[in-house]
């Protein structure tokens, strides 16, 4: 803290993490919060309807600053957060994966692109593996491709060698960690609720971008990542969510010829393929999972905000 500052002198951020039946996991990341330099923050657990209830586990630890909120049921990821931006009080949100470890000076590190540019919306840092701490798997994203619905993370399974260091705009924020300024929240609102898990991100970053925000990539901020811990690496509840979402998130964020050659795309070489790869692996709950996924599509429509985006005053 700087000399003759006070805590309430430094902007409050209020960091949210879900909890879905994991809660050693969940307690490991809220320990490695301990070391954290910024003076003023408070942390809101969401648990999202486990088994067992983890408060008592949690708040035995005595970690600073922690709320623990019980769901009765899974609201997904996009639910989870949600509830839990009903009880921030922060001037900036923390989004950060329950299988994450932070380091000591992130806060301050988000922070800073929002007092350089009153443009920047959300704030995202360098992620790298939790197992293999030198390897990247965040570094910004690449612009998605209209025609497949696909876009990769800059620097993925790459070890870091600096080649990464430069901060800047990009084009999504990445799930497991992204500050948000209240701005974001008044004026995009927050994630949508009808993803559950998987594309929501990429959603929000559209509609953030669409409402006059940049997203920007911080190198000096770093966390570690223990990837696909809650849902793991390959199930039908992932093929279900990946199938459902990709194609949620195109009909709900392109249009017009873009959107025709997707489907096309899609319906004619994507799905074929995995069907496909599952039928030769005779796996009947990931066929299910697709097929469900598409009939899902054709029985919902979606709320399109496709307007351009809105001027956004620049501090002098």
């Amino acid at each position: 803290m700087a000399e003759g500052k006070r805590v309430e002198d430094y902007p409050l951020i209020s960091l949210i993490t879900v909890n879905y039946n994991q809660a050693e996991v969940t307690c490991d990341m809220l320990e490695s919060t301990r070391q954290l330099t910024y003076p003023n923050f408070e942390i809101i657990v969401v648990d999202n309807g486990s088994i067992e209830d983890p408060t008592d586990r949690i708040l035995d630890r005595n970690f600073p600053h922690v709320r623990v909120i019980v769901s009765p049921t899974n609201l997904g990821f996009s639910g989870g957060n949600n509830l839990g931006l009903e009880y921030a009080k922060g001037d900036y949100i923390f989004l950060l994966n329950n299988d994450t470890i932070v380091t000591a000076n992130l806060l301050e590190k988000l922070l800073e692109p929002f007092r350089q540019d009153a443009t920047i919306g959300v704030v995202c840092p360098k992620i790298r593996y939790y197992d293999q701490p030198e390897v990247i798997q965040f570094a910004g994203y690449h612009p998605l491709s209209e025609y497949t619905g696909r876009t990769w993370a800059i620097g993925l399974n790459e070890p870091d060698k600096g080649q990464y260091n430069k901060p800047g705009p990009t084009y999504f924020a990445h799930g497991a960690a992204m500050m948000v300024s209240r701005a974001v929240l008044e004026r995009a609102g927050s994630l949508d609720n009808s993803f559950f898990l998987y594309y929501e991100e990429l959603d929000w970053s559209a509609r953030i971008r669409r409402s006059g925000f940049l997203i920007y990539y911080q190198p000096d901020a770093l966390i570690f990542h223990r990837e696909s811990m809650s849902v793991g690496k390959m199930n039908p509840m992932k093929v279900y969510y990946h199938t459902r979402n990709r194609l949620w998130f195109m009909r709900r964020n392109v249009t017009g010829l873009s959107l025709l050659v997707f489907y096309i795309y899609y319906f004619s070489i994507a799905i074929p393929k995995a069907l496909l790869v599952h039928t030769i692996r005779w796996q009947p709950a990931y066929l299910k999972a697709i097929k469900d996924a598409v009939v899902w599509n054709l029985t919902h429509q979606p709320e399109r905000s496709l307007e351009k985006p809105a001027p956004v005053a620049v501090a002098a």
